[in-house]
């Protein structure tokens, strides 16, 4: 698969417990599946979401696998694009798009449909379901 995304807060909120019936996207993520791009805003956003939202063991285990996993790429988003209106807390998402060249960025939130009608710089956009789908495939075998 080796594909590099973006992932949104929230979808990484619903990956990360071991009773969520995705968790099986996260454990590809942990077998290097797949790599992660992240700025340090997005890793503050996930701190600060997840210590609201999850369990406190598993926020802090979740994040520290992110700064530490080699398939975690950190990227310096110094130029930002502003293509997100709606939500213009969302464009530090879409900027690490742009910036690391990623394949996708995988969200549920409704402003990033807004990216599908922006030619330059293109960013495709994944739902966690079409995601998930993508890395069941790779992991059945049917990815090689």
């Amino acid at each position: 698969m080796e594909r590099l995304v973006v992932l949104d807060t929230n979808c990484l909120l619903r990956i990360i417990s071991r009773h969520s019936k995705r968790y099986y996207i996260w454990e590809s993520f942990l077998d290097g599946d797949y790599e992660i791009a992240v700025t340090n805003d997005i890793l503050e956003e996930y701190e600060e979401i997840l210590s609201h939202k999850a369990n406190p063991v598993i926020s802090r285990m979740a994040l520290e696998i992110i700064r530490q996993a080699p398939n975690t790429r950190l990227i310096d988003a110094r130029y930002h694009w502003h293509l997100i209106e709606a939500d213009v807390d969302d464009n530090k998402f879409s900027d690490c798009a742009v910036v690391c060249n990623a394949d996708f960025i995988v969200t549920e939130d409704k402003p990033f449909s807004i990216l599908a009608d922006i030619p330059f710089p293109h960013i495709n956009v994944l739902g966690l379901d079409e995601f998930g789908n993508m890395v069941r495939n790779f992991r059945s075998g049917e990815g090689h």
